[in-house]
């Protein structure tokens, strides 16, 4: 069978075949052998930039290392410079895979990483993918992602489309009428997967709920369902495994750098450690033990190009106990650095626990489909919602109850129902966001 997909990135210049030979050898490393493999490649890595490339010279101010824990963490303003700048002797931004950061953290920038470090990337989506039976050269793809709206740009998107095998529902319109279409090609195609944003895919499954569908029952083909670039709530995941009928899987991921972690057959979140060396950093830029929350910082171990060490991705996080050099489990995604509520106690709470509070009250009645939290000032917040009906004051009296005992007392609420929430120019729903 002729390989569409595998064509692609070969018609690009990403040699996916040699990065599926490297990416098949890193597997097959034994676990007694694994942390010996890490801390080379990441030596290795550092020392390629320390020679290499001037960015990371001057932010590092050294010519070799010491100790890995000295090494500077990489934050998102540095990188917010010319992508020339930041480049390694011998790479241009016409040779190199070059991309643009969401944003969705609030510092933007445009990265690159070399075709090979981009082939192993591929190497390991595909890897990850097939542990649900998904082939990226034949399996069927339904895509909810946003789309850019400009002729040029549309098109591009579509081509990618085509040779990714996958249709594109844009996520933009997210009305019953729209969804009714959505539900309509689902009828008549042979979809395999889905894969997307979060918040959408939830609509579309409040969607069949409220049709009483089983989506698999329509679409006896699909086997799998990914979710990824926002976070997605344990109700949200049962409501899912509901509404379509196939496994929910969970994925945490960055453009710059790769799949993070990837929920495997157990349930358990693994953590890419074949091309990412992920830790977790307290305030001082120092480790954790696995079990305590903090900073996510990751190092792309194969990235020559662009360096990406220590590289602080503005997510909280915590490792399970039971991790390993090869095996890391994501125990927990807390969220966002910038995220974070600060209450006029001076208490500092991540912004998605407001969330989480509300979204157990406000959808008891089924009625509101989304909603979104804002705070404005030190002691007030926003919260505009989609729903057939506005609010009842009993409703909105729990809510309040409920925020003033797990947070405190004498917070201000503003509650406004809304037909459509904004979302980013990709698609994006932004749960939390703090405006102070």
């Amino acid at each position: 069978m002729f390989k569409l997909f595998d064509f692609s990135l070969r018609l690009n210049g990403f040699p996916i075949k040699k990065a599926t030979t490297v990416f098949e050898k890193i597997l097959a490393i034994s676990e007694g052998k694994f942390e010996t493999y890490v801390t080379k490649k990441r030596n290795e890595i550092v020392n390629f930039h320390l020679q290499n490339n001037t960015f990371y010279q001057k932010l590092v101010g050294k010519a070799e290392i010491e100790n890995w824990n000295t090494l500077p963490v990489l934050t998102k303003k540095d990188l917010q410079q010319p992508l020339a700048e930041r480049l390694s002797d011998g790479y241009s931004p016409k040779t190199v895979f070059v991309n643009k950061t969401s944003g969705s953290s609030g510092a933007p920038f445009v990265f690159a990483k070399d075709k090979m470090c981009h082939a192993i990337t591929w190497a390991s989506i595909i890897y990850r993918f097939g542990w649900y039976g998904i082939d990226f050269n034949s399996s069927y793809q339904a895509r909810f992602y946003g789309i850019p709206l400009d002729f040029i740009g549309n098109k591009k998107e579509r081509l990618k489309d085509f040779l990714g095998n996958r249709y594109r529902f844009s996520i933009f319109d997210l009305s019953d009428d729209f969804l009714e279409n959505v539900l309509a090609k689902f009828k008549r195609s042979k979809f395999d997967y889905i894969n997307g944003y979060t918040s959408s895919i939830v609509l579309f499954a409040k969607f069949l709920q409220q049709k009483n569908i089983v989506l698999k029952d329509v679409c006896p083909t699909l086997k799998v369902c990914l979710v990824t670039s926002e976070m997605l709530f344990d109700e949200d995941k049962i409501l899912m495994e509901k509404q379509f009928g196939v496994p929910i899987v969970n994925e945490y991921g960055a453009s710059e750098l790769d799949l993070i972690a990837f929920e495997n057959t157990k349930g358990e979140w693994q953590v890419n450690s074949e091309t990412l060396f992920v830790e977790i950093l307290d305030d001082n830029n120092q480790p954790v033990p696995n079990g305590k929350e903090g900073k996510i910082v990751i190092t792309s171990l194969y990235n020559k190009a662009h360096p990406f060490i220590r590289y602080e991705i503005g997510d909280v996080g915590i490792l399970d106990e039971k991790s390993t050099f090869k095996k890391p489990i994501l125990k927990k995604l807390i969220g966002r650095t910038n995220d974070l509520a600060v209450l006029p106690s001076g208490k500092k709470s991540p912004g998605l626990t407001f969330y989480y509070v509300t979204k157990s009250i406000i959808e008891d009645d089924g009625n509101v489909k989304e909603f979104v939290v804002k705070q404005t000032k030190i002691d007030s917040f926003e919260i505009d919602y989609v729903s057939e009906f506005n609010l009842t004051s009993a409703q909105i009296k729990k809510i309040e109850d409920a925020i003033e005992l797990y947070l405190e007392p004498n917070l201000k609420f503003i509650f406004t129902r809304k037909d459509f929430l904004e979302r980013t120019k990709r698609g994006k729903l932004k749960q939390f966001q703090s405006m102070l």
